[in-house]
């Protein structure tokens, strides 16, 4: 009895969790049909006016940066899952207008869904121009095309460590771009001769850096991190993007696209066969694990992490969130009014977490309690720095004041008030906390990262903090939003 009990009760979590997110996408889909539509209704009243849109051939773009000898390094906003790029969703902004803040932002378009991996050959090939190559041997691995689309022009073709780039990465947008630089360090792009200084700095908004229990709750196994639950969020989640995939209207996939079309799931390729096949699970992305959620796990980000450096020459910043609070020694949401209804129950899922009974931990240093602070999509404790299975060097910023200059090699972090899509598509929920945190971050781009040849050491005194093991605190320029619980 205990068990159907069990079992109903996670019936109608999945069906309520299902509910919401729907709402949610439905809401994200009629704002850019509206603002599309109210954009056409204001064409034709202005019959003159040129159209500066994006158009032409699919992975091309009209948004360039044009580069000027001396003219400062572009901002890359990069964005999160089931997130897009400038030209997607007609005119809805993922970083709700924050690239308007400055002329020289660039907001790739990458796969919502693909792998990280796949994410990072995306943004290179975005950047400097080219067919994107996703490597002969990960390819084969994972059965899906070598190479998949053109940019006759890149949108950064000078692009190098004499013309460096900033990342601001939001959730897994900024794991893409640790990834990117680890590429670049590697020599991994055939015909390029890259290295990390390629990148000066990363700036890392609610960023996935060492996974997230949320992926148990949504359907990953907790024994592997790999494989899905026969019943959960995800499962529905990947048949619908299957038959969205398979259908391959091209001005739906204009208008949003998962990013799968190296998979060749379309029913031009495949038939009702390949359909059937894909819905079993016996081929496609999903079969072979080659898509974001596996990667969000935190045994997934170990082992992404194990091959990723801090690099000595780079500035990293890191805004984490958190929208929890302690009563009683318990962790429980911090208000009902201050939190998106989409991830309301996700905080106060995530706040309950415990890995199950005789399942060991992904890490000989997890702890569940460690694990509590979330804002509903990420653990808090997971976006201040990269921990796992290695930490690196890090400062807890308590003082805006005592930061000149920035040292490179170093992991900067504030823990903040906010859910996990605060700063994103809606401007208005934020409302001044957003120009203070993305005037912050670009202020701090353009006026106090530089590279130095001799390396600066700061003075500061290394104390620990108080919530999270093993931190340094420092002064820094970071802006630090409170926003109220």
């Amino acid at each position: 009895m205990a068990g159907l009990s069990i079992g109903i009760l996670s019936l109608i979590e999945l069906f309520v969790s299902m509910a919401t997110h729907l709402l949610f996408a439905f809401y994200i889909l009629s704002s850019a049909m509206a603002s599309d539509l109210f954009q056409v209704l204001t064409d034709c009243l202005r019959p003159n006016v040129v159209d500066l849109g994006t158009g032409g051939k699919e992975g091309e773009s009209k948004e360039k940066v044009l580069v000027l000898e001396g003219s400062p390094p572009p901002i890359v906003l990069v964005h999160g899952i089931f997130g897009f790029g400038k030209g997607r969703l007609g005119g809805l902004s993922y970083f709700a207008g924050a690239e308007k803040k400055d002329d020289r932002v660039l907001v790739p378009d990458l796969g919502s869904l693909t792998s990280i991996y796949d994410r990072a050959r995306e943004l290179f090939y975005y950047l400097k121009g080219g067919q994107v190559d996703y490597g002969e041997e990960h390819s084969l691995q994972f059965g899906h095309l070598q190479f998949g689309k053109i940019y006759e022009q890149g949108h950064y073709p000078s692009w190098d460590e004499h013309h460096p780039v900033h990342f601001v990465g939001h959730s897994a947008g900024v794991q893409v771009a640790r990834v990117l630089q680890q590429m670049l360090a590697d020599k991994a792009f055939t015909g390029h001769d890259t290295s990390e200084d390629w990148v000066l700095s990363i700036t890392s908004l609610s960023g996935a850096l060492n996974g997230t229990t949320r992926s148990y709750y949504d359907g990953m196994q907790p024994e592997n991190g790999r494989l899905l639950k026969p019943i959960c969020l995800l499962q529905v989640c990947r048949l619908g993007v299957i038959v969205y995939d398979w259908l391959d209207a091209a001005w739906l996939k204009n208008y949003y696209n998962f990013g799968f079309d190296h998979f060749r799931m379309g029913w031009r390729w495949t038939g009702i066969s390949g359909l059937v096949d894909l819905l079993s699970n016996n081929t496609g992305p999903f079969a072979c694990e080659d898509w974001i959620v596996p990667d969000l796990t935190i045994q997934g980000s170990i082992k992404l992490n194990s091959g990723l450096r801090t690099f000595p020459n780079t500035f990293y910043f890191s805004y984490a969130t958190k929208r929890t609070k302690k009563v009683f020694g318990l962790t429980m949401p911090s208000s009902i009014w201050g939190i998106h209804p989409l991830l309301f129950i996700p905080v106060l899922q995530m706040c309950q977490w415990r890995f199950p009974h005789g399942v060991p931990p992904p890490h000989k240093d997890y702890r569940d309690e460690d694990w509590q602070d979330n804002d509903g999509a990420l653990n808090t404790i997971s976006m201040t720095h990269p921990r796992l299975p290695v930490e690196h060097p890090s400062f807890f910023v308590v003082d805006d004041s005592k930061c000149h200059p920035l040292q490179p090699g170093i992991w900067y972090y504030k823990i903040i008030e906010a859910d996990h899509i605060f700063f994103i598509v809606n401007r208005e929920r934020a409302g001044v906390q957003f120009d203070l945190l993305y005037d912050g971050i670009f202020q701090r781009c353009r006026k106090h990262i530089f590279r130095s040849s001799t390396p600066i050491l700061p003075n500061d005194t290394a104390i620990s903090d108080p919530h999270y093991s093993q931190t340094t605190e420092v002064g820094d320029q970071m802006p630090s939003p409170q926003i109220p619980a």
